[in-house]
């Protein structure tokens, strides 16, 4: 919602209009994340921004993907370390092994968005 309140409409709709059980994915921030939660929207936006959340939707009636997110623009290390809880990966785990998980994420999370990219034909 806080990305994209006409993608969430979008997807909604679609859930509704669909003849059988459907399922929404969101990404939720919740207090263990460490946000002010009264800015939870921004977060979303945030997370989207950078790539660490993509906005997609799949409708089986005409077996279409889509692919709602852009092209990650924001600063996916960033955002990470706005977040408590990778923050206190820092501190249990040290440094270098945060630094290597974060770098991974971020890697996985390109390779995502490329192939729904390619499952959208966009």
């Amino acid at each position: 919602m806080g990305s994209s309140p006409v993608q969430l409409l979008k997807a909604l709709t679609e859930a509704e209009a669909y003849h059988g059980p459907s399922l929404i994915i969101a990404y939720s921030p919740c207090i263990n994340h460490g946000i002010n939660m009264t800015k939870s929207q921004l977060e979303q936006k945030a997370a989207v921004d950078c790539g660490y959340w993509q906005l997609y939707r799949y409708n089986p009636e005409d077996e279409k993907f889509t692919l709602d997110s852009k092209e990650p623009s924001g600063d996916y290390q960033a955002f990470l370390a706005s977040e408590t809880r990778y923050a206190s990966l820092v501190k249990t785990q040290g440094a270098d092994v945060a630094n290597e998980l974060f770098k991974k994420t971020e890697e996985s999370a390109k390779e995502r968005y490329e192939t729904y990219k390619k499952l959208s034909d966009n």
